[in-house]
């Protein structure tokens, strides 16, 4: 028997860590091996919250070495991180100052400002993106509003993944996916929408034409190959907002499902053909993002497992070592049902100190105030699968579809407590895997752009049967109506 074999090289980028993943296809079985992991912190200066673009971009040209030195027949790369935020080049080709990080506060005020300025019904109807204090139209106004002079300077904008990629290749390009979350460009004609821009005072020359996910990007440019002893390896504009990489791994039969990408963000939703731009959309902050295949991934933000992860890091500088894992195994022990908030509520964003913020918002809407650390995690969870009860019913009624089940992908579904709650909560299955959604759907993207794949329903077919799938079924569905019922009343808005 003769082997086929391809292998590519992904790399995916979250907001807490990175991995280079090396994704061989060998006789239609697609497998994927870690070569590289490294954290992702956001780096406070100044007054400013920053991400350390230079540190991620060193881990890369690591990662490549490694890889290649691992597997010499790579055949390409790519890479995906999160959405929003963006680097400015200069007329010279140079960086202009570290990226800011979305959790900065220079934001604050300016989605309400730029809302009343242009109606949110007009900025909904010309992009189709929820309304995110973040996003980058926000991110750059305020940048207008402090007369930044980077962006005085700035010829060219690049997203986060564009600007890696221009690192490596000396290549500058914008991709769909990434570009989309900016709530600047228009899903009807895939080009920046002027109007916004004029609004703003941004010459549309600071952005390059989107192309599409799959879009050969150039090569490493000399100098890179040279320091890292590497060939000319091409790299490849794949699905590069790390959400659109994850759907494109949902391991769905058939076209029309339900996903929960499950991270440090949680974003729920279905992918069409086409947007939906309909006042109620609109009225229930619902957006939609470019996918493969020029199709929109119709879906909600749900703020995850940020929630979890902040309260950690709040009880690890208080001196509890505690594993995450460890931490929701006793939380699955505590009294249910005690307490729940709006994992959605502003106040969450960017805390202080996240277990008073949680216990702060229970106290404020009269509810008992959850005291031990088991309680404030159970809370979070329950609170959680709730909530993607009310985004999944919320999902059908846009999109004129019924789901019989639930796909989740990503790190989140190692936290088993937080699937089986997701699945009490729906009263539907919920199918769990791949972990690594983002990188393989990086990878199968590759593969595609190179012809190992003939599409994205064949890159699924190959991707169900080549990762484990966990069902979960839902129980106690009493109990999780009750539960329901008290949320809808008091949280849901």
């Amino acid at each position: 028997m003769v082997t086929e074999s391809s292998c590519v090289l992904a790399f995916d980028l979250g907001a807490s860590s990175g991995r280079a993943m090396l994704g061989r296809l060998v006789n239609g079985t697609l497998s994927l091996t870690e070569i590289h992991r490294f954290p992702n912190d956001r780096v406070q200066a100044g007054g400013g919250v920053y991400w350390d673009i230079l540190r991620l971009y060193h881990e890369i040209k690591l990662g490549i070495g490694k890889a290649l030195r691992e597997e010499p027949g790579i055949l390409s790369l790519g890479i995906d991180s999160w959405a929003v935020d963006y680097g400015l080049i200069g007329p010279d080709g140079e960086l202009l100052g570290n990226p800011y990080h979305y959790r900065d506060s220079r934001t604050d005020g300016c989605m309400e400002e730029l809302g009343d300025l242009l109606g949110k019904d007009t900025i909904f109807g010309l992009t189709g993106i929820q309304f995110l204090p973040f996003n980058t139209i926000y991110q750059l106004y305020a940048a207008r509003k402090t007369d930044s002079s980077s962006l005085k300077q700035a010829s060219k904008l690049l997203m986060i993944p564009d600007l890696l990629r221009y690192f490596l290749t000396g290549e500058m390009k914008s991709e769909f996916t990434n570009a989309s979350t900016t709530q600047l460009l228009n899903p009807a004609s895939g080009e920046w929408e002027l109007k916004l821009l004029e609004a703003i005072g941004l010459p549309a020359s600071l952005f390059l034409p989107p192309v599409q996910p799959g879009t050969p990007a150039g090569t490493l440019q000399a100098s890179v190959a040279e320091e890292l002893g590497v060939p000319p390896l091409p790299v490849i504009a794949v699905a590069e907002h790390d959400t659109a990489s994850a759907v494109a791994a949902v391991p769905a039969e058939s076209e029309e499902f339900a996903y929960l990408s499950c991270g440090t963000w949680s974003l729920m939703g279905t992918e069409l053909n086409r947007p939906v731009l309909t006042p109620q959309a609109l009225e229930w902050n619902f957006t939609n993002e470019g996918g493969v295949n020029g199709t929109f991934r119709l879906l909600k933000n749900i703020m995850g497992l940020w929630l979890i992860q902040e309260c950690r890091s709040a009880w690890e500088k208080e001196g509890d070592s505690r594993s995450f894992a460890e931490l929701v195994q006793a939380a699955a022990q505590a009294k249910p049902f005690r307490s729940l908030i709006d994992p959605d509520h502003r106040m969450f964003i960017h805390p202080a100190h996240m277990p008073k913020q949680i216990q702060s918002f229970c106290r404020e809407t009269g509810q008992p105030v959850p005291e031990s650390k088991e309680e404030i995690i159970r809370c979070v969870m329950e609170s959680l699968a709730l909530q993607y009860r009310s985004v999944l019913q919320r999902t059908e009624e846009l999109s004129g579809r019924s789901f019989n089940g639930l796909h989740m992908v990503g790190g989140g579904i190692h936290n088993t407590v937080l699937c089986q709650y997701t699945a009490n909560a729906i009263g539907r299955p919920v199918w769990a895997g791949p972990a690594e959604g983002s990188a393989i759907g990086n990878a199968a993207v590759q593969l595609i752009s190179l012809g190992k794949i003939s599409g994205i329903q064949e890159a699924r077919d190959i991707i169900r049967r080549s990762f484990p799938v966990d069902t979960y079924l839902p129980e106690e569905p009493a109990v999780w109506e009750e539960a329901y019922r008290r949320f809808a009343e008091t949280i849901i808005n």
